[in-house]
Formats: structure tokens, C-alpha cells, sequence
């Protein structure tokens, strides 16, 4: 269907006014064996991930726009897709590293590579860049202390191309953290150019214009609309990227996403609900990949700064009920893996997630409501992010109508996505939400660390356990061999059983959709889209 065409139709006509800017303009760049056209449903809110307040779908400007020392492997899943490979650890503008027989010296020596504007990659930018991140506060500050790095006496420049970190003691998260959209690499002369003494970290330039030498360039952002890359034609740290642009746009209609794509008008859909994966799956003409997604959950966070919950048992009474299977065929349409309905109350092993050992049963929640100092009930708004409404919406109405049997009147709370962390993990006020978040680097201990301590970004809930606080600590650092480990991992399972600070609905699946003639789709655990393996035949 040529463009004419398409605005003449029907059904382009529901879409909406909304969507006519994109089409004016979408279906010509498609047409482009070099031009690949994403659409999402979520809003891209900064172009600087180290900057407090950027949400999740940023992140992608991070992974495009930007190398890091470290990146992982690729493996082939058992249905064909490709994943990364959390056990293959290599070098990206890192072309070799050495780590020292006590674990806690790392050296790399960068390869040869120059940022956008033709200057050369020193191990000075890499210092300058993780002592940003270990310095501005909020997630890149926590995140890089997950490896053990903390303060920027830690990173050495060494020369021109070598770039040490000196730790205090060695960890089994150091070098996978290294992966992370955190760990990039700033041209730090260009930054500096832009800093002012109320701005030394170059922020505000930042924000809107990055610096970078991946292997994309931004060249257009249009906040709430689109955001156009352009191939970096020297990237030095990978094979160049099939595409010579991606456009990517922001399509808030989840039916206007699934008619661009139905018509070929997009190339690729990111993120895509679960109805419309289970519909379009069962089409010859569109490609789709689920994978569950490791480390991570749909959760329901009570907070304890709310004081019904500050009950164990009131808490305990909403994990009983819940209505999990209805959500899981109501919400998720059947992909994802349940985690409700475990077997004890104390976990045989440290898989994790693993199911907790609630399941929906009024009776139990009516008797832990009834021994609670709120037996009379009370009200609460329950929050959700607008920008994950398709699996949010389904599931805020069906524990409103629930927790409505046990006495507990809930008022649905839908915020935009461009506020939602800010409203819900930075502020951390929202007295009863839903979360998704997952763990970067796939072990308990790391999950623990950012959903569980107190402070912590994903901590939404503001639980605190001095227990759980100690088991962390000792963990997070320990190799997963040491014969303490797994019994520690336990311990700590098992109190987020009884406490049960965020309730766990199921492990969810990240859904895309794509052409079939698209290639080279790799999921990653940042659950954002990497273009540069992407090939259009």
C-alpha cells in the first residue's frame, strides 16, 4: 500500500489526528532498505541516563549513543530468538582487561576509537565519565556501588589508553556492571566545554545533546514524538549497524502501533501488549519474539510510609487476595510465569524469582483482616504508569473489585508515563502501586539490593528489615560458589515471603513485533531495543 493510499483508507482514518504528522512522513523512510521505523508507546524523557528523573525508555539512547568498557555475548534460545548472554563476558571499547589475582585491580586497555566530533577515547574520558556517575546521586550512584564502585579515587587513568579501577574488595558483579547503560563513556572535553560552576557535570547539555562515540548519533529529538539516530560510520567497537537511520516513534495508541505495523508502515513494534502478541502471533505476516524477562517481576507495592500497611497482616491479607490467575489470563494473556501458589513458606532453593506462597483465597484475607488493627477497613488510590496501562489497567481493576471484598476501598491513580519514576521511585509516595522492575545482573542478591534496602531506587514500598540488610551485604559481593551463600539467599527469601513488601503477580515476558524481512533482534536485560544488530533484507 503506497502512501496515497493508506491516508485514503478507512482504517487509517481511526487513527486518529494525532498520528498524521508520523504518517505524513513514515511510510516514504520506510520504504528504505537502510532506514529501519520503530514505534513505541512510551515517551523518551531525557537523552542523559546519569540525570535524576529519566525513565526507562531512555535508556535506549544510552545503549545506541554510547560505548562501555564491557558488553556481553549472544546465545540462541531454545525457540531460536537471541539473547545476551550473561556468561560470556566481552570487551567493547575495551579491547582487552586484566583482573588481579586478589580480584580487586581491573585494568583494560581501550581500543582505538574517536567520539562523534573526530577526538580520540582516552581512559581520561572513561574516568571523568564513571566519576559523573558515582558522584551526581540517585540510580547511576546506586548502580555503580552494586559493583563496588563508589568514589572516583577508585578510577586510575593510567595513559592515553589505559584505564584501571581499584576496588575494595573483589565482586562477582564488578566487570557484568561494566555492561550496564550507567557505565558509558562521555566525551568529557566536549561536556566540560558545556559545564558551568552551579553545572559541573554538564547536565542541562547533556539532557538534550549527547556525546558520545556508539554507534549511533542522535539526529533529531522531538520530546513526545520521535527520535531519529544516524549511524556512526566510525564506530570502532562492533560491526557497523545494518540501518543508516532508525526512527524512532512514539505511538501512544497500542492500536494505532499494531495497524502501522499490520500495514508494513513500521518496521518493528518495541514492547508490545500481551493481547496483541498472542493476536499477531498467530499471523504469517508479522514476526513475534517473547522472552520472559530475567530478574524480574509485576509486582503490587504497599508502601509502609502508609499506615495500613505498616501491618504485616493487612499485607499479608491483600497477597491472599489477589486474583492472580485472572491477572495472568486477563492481563498478560498467558505469557509470563506465575508466582503465586509455592509450595512452603520457607524456599528448597535460590532460583529466583521464584513463586511465594500465596494464592488467592477471601477466607484467609478476611481472618488476617479481622486480627489487624484495621479490621474496619479503609481506602486507598491504587497507582499505575499509563505508559504500561495494557498490562496495568487490567490488573489495577481487578485488585480494586478483590481487595473491595476484604474491606479495603481502592481509587484507581493513572499517571503519566514521563512522571511515573519520578512520582514513584524518586519521590516514593504512592501509598499502593504497581511496579515492574527488573535486575540487571541476574542474581537474587542484585534484585535484593535495589527492591528491598531501604533508599534504594526500586525500594518503592520503603520497607526496611535489618535482617535482609545484613543477608544483602554479605551476599552481594560473595562469589555464588561460597558454601554460605545459598543459605543466606534462603534466609532472605524467605522473610520477603512473610513480609511480603511487594506482593509478586508474575514474571513478565518483553514482547516485540517486526516485519518478517527484519533480522538480528536481540533481547537484552535493559528490556530496551540495541539497533545496532538490526538488519533490514
Amino acid at each position: 500500500m503506497n502512501r496515497r493510499d493508506f491516508l485514503k483508507s478507512t482504517s487509517a482514518l481511526t487513527l486518529g489526528a494525532a498520528a498524521l504528522p508520523f504518517l505524513k512522513v513514515l511510510p516514504a523512510m520506510a520504504s528504505a532498505n537502510e532506514t529501519l521505523v520503530v514505534v513505541m508507546g512510551s515517551t523518551i524523557n531525557s537523552l542523559d541516563i546519569h540525570r535524576s528523573g529519566t525513565n526507562r525508555p531512555s535508556y535506549q539512547v544510552a545503549v545506541n549513543c554510547y560505548d562501555r568498557l564491557m558488553t556481553f555475548g549472544t546465545k540462541t534460545l531454545e525457540d531460536g530468538s537471541l539473547s545476551y548472554d550473561y556468561d560470556n563476558l566481552k570487551g567493547e571499547l575495551a579491547e582487552s582487561w586484566e583482573v588481579s589475582e586478589d580480584g580487586r585491580t581491573l585494568t583494560f586497555y581501550l581500543r582505538e576509537a574517536t567520539f562523534w566530533d573526530g577526538r580520540a577515547v582516552t581512559a581520561q574520558d572513561v574516568k571523568w565519565s564513571f566519576d559523573r556517575s558515582v558522584t551526581l546521586g540517585g540510580f547511576p550512584t546506586t548502580q555503580m556501588a552494586a559493583g563496588s564502585m563508589t568514589s572516583p579515587e577508585q578510577f586510575e587513568a593510567v595513559d592515553e589508553r589505559t584505564f584501571r579501577i581499584h576496588l575494595p574488595h573483589a565482586s562477582k558483579l564488578t566487570l557484568p556492571n561494566l555492561t550496564t547503560p550507567i557505565a558509558i563513556v562521555i566525551n568529557s572535553q566536549l561536556a566540560l566545554e558545556h559545564a558551568t560552576d552551579e553545572d559541573p557535570w554538564a547536565t542541562e547539555y547533556l539532557h538534550r545533546t549527547p556525546a558520545g562515540s556508539g554507534a549511533f548519533q542522535v539526529e533529531r529529538w522531538e520530546p513526545g514524538q520521535q527520535l531519529v539516530y544516524r549511524r556512526n560510520p566510525d564506530w570502532a567497537s562492533g560491526e557497523l549497524p545494518g540501518a543508516e537511520r532508525v526512527i524512532l516513534r512514539e505511538v501512544p495508541s497500542t492500536s494505532t502501533r499494531r495497524a502501522l505495523l499490520e500495514r508494513g508502515d513500521a518496521h518493528l513494534s518495541q514492547d508490545v501488549p500481551p493481547r496483541d502478541a498472542m493476536e499477531l502471533d498467530a499471523q504469517s505476516n508479522v514476526k513475534v519474539v517473547s522472552t520472559p524477562i530475567e530478574n524480574c517481576l509485576h509486582v503490587l507495592c504497599p508502601n509502609l510510609t502508609f499506615e495500613p500497611f505498616q501491618d504485616v497482616r493487612v499485607r499479608q491479607a491483600i497477597a491472599w487476595a489477589i486474583p492472580y490467575e485472572a491477572i495472568m489470563q486477563n492481563a498478560a494473556y498467558g505469557r509470563g510465569v506465575p508466582m503465586w501458589g509455592g509450595d512452603s513458606e520457607s524456599p528448597a532453593d535460590i532460583a529466583w524469582p521464584q513463586p511465594f506462597p500465596y494464592s488467592n483465597n477471601l477466607e484467609r484475607a478476611r481472618e488476617l483482616m479481622a486480627e489487624s488493627d484495621y479490621s474496619e477497613g479503609f481506602e486507598v488510590p491504587l497507582s499505575f504508569d499509563l505508559g504500561q496501562a495494557d498490562w496495568a489497567e487490567p490488573t489495577a481493576l481487578l485488585i480494586q473489585e478483590a481487595l473491595g471484598q476484604i474491606g479495603i476501598t481502592v481509587n484507581l491513580d493513572r499517571i503519566p508515563g514521563a512522571n511515573w519514576r519520578t512520582r514513584a521511585l524518586v519521590d516514593k509516595q504512592l501509598p499502593l502501586h504497581l511496579e515492574n522492575f527488573g535486575g540487571w545482573l541476574n542474581t537474587p542478591c542484585y534484585y535484593f539490593f535495589w527492591a528491598y534496602i531501604e533508599g534504594n531506587l526500586f525500594n518503592s514500598s520503603n520497607y526496611h528489615n535489618d535482617e535482609i540488610a545484613q543477608l544483602v551485604d554479605e551476599t552481594l559481593f560473595m562469589s555464588m560458589d561460597d558454601p554460605e551463600y545459598a543459605p543466606k539467599i534462603r534466609r532472605m527469601i524467605e522473610i520477603a515471603f512473610a513480609d511480603v513488601p511487594r506482593i509478586p503477580l508474575y514474571q513478565p515476558t518483553l514482547n516485540v513485533a517486526m516485519q518478517p524481512n527484519i533480522s538480528g533482534y536481540e533481547f537484552w536485560y535493559h528490556r530496551q531495543l540495541d539497533n545496532r544488530p538490526l538488519r533490514v533484507s
